[in-house]
């Protein structure tokens, strides 16, 4: 397979919200051979009737004969369960292959998996995204991958499908540690603008009038941009999940133990997300940590 080949055989295991339209550009978009599996059959029976392709009854029957092998799925213990388990992918994936993770996950099952793949004389890439659910559907989503750069130069082509910005981070385990560092980032930033709104609040002034202003200064972000006005409006439920930060979080926080980072601010957040899940905030978004400031 060659980046002149426009269409290529594909197998995408995972139809969560993310993976569902990842997986409907890669057909759409990409003009792709889809094969889809999802451990709910009726998600992939859906996905077949609204883009085409077809579905498979386990990772590995979806994975034959496949060129490019996409998994995204919720943690650790579900990766390798599609990936290196009895039913998994490599158990179906053909030599020269490329299996490509776009699940966020930790470092070490990336490694984990690579020489799983490299036994089967398959290739490996881990490339969790940002950009949230908005970003899947409308195909711009950031992906940041780790893998050997013949492989990424094959494989980019593919995963340009359904994104706007797409980097070879370094050696495989690479991509995972980079969206660490996109965590961490938000982590801080969400909580920065909380307070914010929070403090201009008590303060009685117009936060929309503020927000114009300072948004246009170094204060600006993507949050200030795209959350302050829901979070004004004290409303949760516009994309990723509580739940789903402080799974990634912990995986955060795990391999700055394992490396030696320190990261209290990192910490300290984390904490606060598990005061808004005992708000009732668990499928709440991560703007949600206004919620525990104004419990009062």
């Amino acid at each position: 397979m060659n980046q002149e080949q426009a269409m290529a055989k594909v197998a995408f295991i995972g139809l969560g919200v993310m993976g569902f339209p990842m997986a409907g550009h890669l057909r759409q978009k990409g003009g792709h051979d889809v094969v889809v599996y999802n451990r709910t059959a009726a998600k992939a029976q859906s996905w077949v009737e609204k883009f085409g392709g077809s579905f498979a009854a386990t990772p590995a029957e979806a994975a034959k004969d496949a060129d490019f092998v996409f998994t995204c799925v919720g943690n650790d213990d579900d990766l390798r369960s599609v990936t290196i388990g009895e039913t998994g992918v490599l158990a179906g994936m053909k030599a020269g292959a490329i299996l490509i993770d776009n699940t966020t996950a930790s470092a070490e099952v990336a490694r984990e998996i690579d020489a799983a793949a490299k036994a089967k004389g398959c290739s490996f890439i881990d490339a969790p995204v940002s950009g949230g659910q908005a970003g899947a559907e409308n195909g711009v989503l950031t992906v940041m991958c780790g893998g050997d750069e013949a492989v990424f130069a094959e494989a980019r082509p593919v995963i340009d499908a359904y994104a706007r910005m797409v980097g070879l981070m370094g050696p495989v385990g690479s991509g995972q540690l980079t969206k660490m560092m996109n965590q961490i980032c938000i982590a801080g930033v969400v909580q920065g603008l909380a307070e914010a709104i929070h403090f201009g609040k008590k303060a009685g002034l117009d936060i929309e009038n503020v927000v114009d202003v300072i948004s246009k200064g170094a204060a600006g972000s993507w949050q200030m941009e795209n959350r302050h006005k829901t979070m004004n409006a004290g409303t949760y439920d516009f994309g990723f999940a509580v739940d789903w930060m402080r799974k990634d979080l912990d995986i955060v926080l795990t391999e700055a133990r394992r490396n030696g980072a320190s990261l209290p601010l990192t910490a300290l957040v984390d904490q606060f997300y598990g005061e808004v899940q005992k708000l009732g905030g668990k499928r709440w978004d991560t703007s949600s940590l206004l919620a525990r400031l104004e419990k009062e």
